[in-house]
């Protein structure tokens, strides 16, 4: 057989990518290990990403609106000051709220909960005299208390070494964790002060090592990726912002307790798509069970009626279109990066799904044309 340049190139190129394979699969503990702390080297430079694209929202807006226009010298520095501004400004603001309303939801389940457990103490009580054979049944139920005891004794000596190991473990987590914010705060700083420059450094890149209507096309999906990742993230704060006000207005107009509280809490676990104000009505309801078992199943029925608006009124249309997604797709974009990826793949799908029906649209509109 008559082999020229090119035959052998291939040749040895699928020869190199069998020996590394083959390498990988029988090293591949040891691959995944380096896999891991490489991944753990980078993480406080994706978090920097991360904030970096967070910031970037206020920050842009800033410079179209006000900075551009006045082409001032300073606008950058003033944009990346007014999105920090921002950004910490409506952390410190809901602090401010909360905090006081915290305080007394605490010192009311302090006074409130005596009272529901008195109040579940008689209930029980009049349960037992009204049906003696449960007592009776209860009665005949055998405690060996000195095992149970004994059990107790060796899982505390047991634990203890357990708690002491878990704390210091937290304690580097937390330490080690904070590292890594701020490493990323400032990397994120650095990417949003050159973030042209760094853009025009990835263009070239690309352009040199791929062919130009491959690098083009990469470009244009990450720029596709950018706007919808950042639309959808505008629209996912204003829908929670939307949701919160809904929950604190209707609490309030029926006179129910922690309405303030429960508002915020809701409009924070909104900012999960569509599922996450449940975890807010589990809460919620804890805290007006304190107050009163009725109330507590009155706000359950109003978060159910509120849920259902949000849920098919106003959720699709805010999100949906400032991602360009239907209603449809964002239901099914939740669903399944909640089973894929849990709490995380419900904030990316919906965006991501955005970005691959975009694409799909666009090829078939081509195909069709």
């Amino acid at each position: 057989m008559d082999l020229n340049q090119d035959t052998v190139k291939k040749l040895r190129g699928l020869i190199v990518f069998t020996v590394i394979v083959a390498v990988i699969g029988v090293n591949y503990r040891t691959v995944l290990g380096l896999i891991g702390k490489l991944f753990g080297m980078i993480v406080p430079f994706l978090l920097g990403g991360g904030i970096a694209f967070i910031l970037n929202v206020p920050m842009r807006w800033m410079e179209k609106k006000i900075c551009q226009k006045k082409q001032y010298k300073w606008s950058r520095a003033a944009s990346l000051a007014f999105a920090i501004a921002v950004v910490f400004g409506v952390l410190f603001v809901v602090t401010i709220v909360v905090g006081p309303e915290l305080f007394r939801t605490l010192g009311g389940l302090q006074n409130s909960l005596p009272q529901f457990l008195g109040g579940v103490e008689q209930k029980l009580e009049q349960l037992f005299i009204q049906y003696p054979d449960i007592l009776a049944y209860i009665e005949t139920v055998q405690v060996d208390w000195e095992q149970m005891m004994q059990e107790l004794v060796s899982f505390l000596s047991v634990g203890a070494g357990s708690v002491l190991s878990t704390t210091f473990t937290a304690v580097q987590s937390i330490a080690s964790g904070v590292t890594s914010f701020g490493i990323g705060f400032v990397f994120a700083i650095y990417i949003l002060l050159q973030k042209e420059s760094l853009g025009r450094q990835c263009r070239k890149l690309l352009r040199a090592f791929l062919p130009r209507p491959t690098a083009d096309w990469i470009v244009r999906v990450a720029g596709l990726t950018e706007t919808t990742f950042s639309s959808f993230l505008t629209g996912q704060c204003v829908e929670a912002v939307i949701l919160g006000t809904m929950f604190f207005v209707t609490l309030s107009l029926l006179r129910m307790p922690y309405a303030l509280l429960i508002g915020v809490l809701i409009a924070f676990t909104a900012l999960i798509p569509i599922f996450g104000a449940f975890i807010g009505c589990v809460v919620g309801a804890f805290l007006i069970l304190m107050v009163s078992p009725v109330q507590a199943l009155i706000f359950i029925g109003v978060f159910f009626v509120l849920q259902q608006i949000e849920g098919n009124l106003i959720y699709p249309h805010v999100v949906g279109n400032s991602v360009g997604l239907p209603s449809i797709w964002v239901l099914v974009a939740v669903t399944l990066g909640g089973s894929l990826l849990g709490i995380l793949g419900m904030l990316i799908f919906i965006p991501l799904v955005s970005v691959l029906y975009t694409l799909l649209r666009e090829e078939v509109n081509r195909r069709t044309a």
